[in-house]
């Protein structure tokens, strides 16, 4: 049996009421094109094979364990392995080739959880909705409400994009080896039209509001936006960014547009 690898943060799911328990949480239909990330010895990969899909594709970078899911993937008709670092996959292709949209399903990495979600959102209009389990802290990061502890960049980012559902909570012990973190399923629906026109100063915005939790607006804001600015836009610049709903850091995004310059 293959080791699992630090540099790959692979965690093997094992557990059959929770592997169960997430085939149940997608109920994927004949016409769906899914798509699993990190299909790993393929506990999970294994039950969906017994599905009928539109087509379903996995991506694999640990050769490996890509080599042992090969001949089960073959016996099935429009199963195709892509061994591959899915930061590097082009979902949209994919969606293309497949001639719809994705449904996607998988046990993330730890250590690119947060860039490979950042990627997959940038291909939102190819994929329908994501199931993905994620370090558990993380998951409620993403649902996090404004005001709330778990509220920040991460969830600010999502929220033009996506509606976040968090479903359920999975314990290191269905997983070999078992991580010292609990995890946790989350249903992300992408959105049939983004929540609101996202400005292109969106990201850096919210990045400069949360690098210093603690600051006011005013302060974190400093050098991109002066006070006067911030009020302009309805906002207090004493607040806090955690405070404020995902819709007014674009506000603030498009105040800053007009004194962009490209050089």
């Amino acid at each position: 049996m293959t080791r699992a690898r630090k540099r790959f943060g692979q965690h093997f799911l094992h557990d059959p009421g929770v592997i169960e328990r997430i085939a149940r949480a997608l109920a994927a239909g004949p016409e769906d094109h899914l798509l699993e990330i990190g299909p790993g010895r393929g506990a999970l990969t294994n039950l969906l094979l017994a599905g009928e899909y539109a087509s379903f594709d996995a991506i694999e970078i640990d050769r490996d364990l890509a080599a042992a899911l090969r001949p089960p993937m073959a016996l099935r008709r429009a199963a195709t392995l892509h061994e591959c670092d899915a930061l590097d996959f082009d979902f949209g292709a994919l969606a293309q080739a497949r001639a719809g949209r994705l449904r996607v399903i998988g046990n993330l990495p730890y250590n690119i959880s947060t860039p490979l979600l950042f990627r997959l959102i940038a291909a939102a209009p190819a994929i329908v909705d994501l199931h993905v389990m994620l370090q558990r802290e993380v998951v409620a990061r993403m649902a996090a409400a404004p005001g709330s502890s778990d509220y920040g960049r991460l969830t600010v980012m999502l929220a033009p994009w996506v509606n976040v559902v968090q479903l359920f909570d999975i314990g290191p012990g269905a997983f070999k080896p078992p991580p010292r973190v609990w995890s946790a399923m989350a249903h992300l629906t992408v959105r049939d039209r983004p929540a609101f026109a996202v400005a292109p100063q969106f990201a850096q915005v919210v990045t400069a509001a949360f690098s210093q939790r603690r600051k006011t607006l005013r302060n974190a804001l400093r050098s991109l936006l002066a006070a006067s600015d911030i009020e302009a836009c309805g906002v207090d610049p004493q607040v806090r960014a955690e405070t404020l709903a995902p819709e007014v850091f674009n506000r603030l995004a498009l105040r800053l547009a007009p004194r962009s310059v490209t050089l």
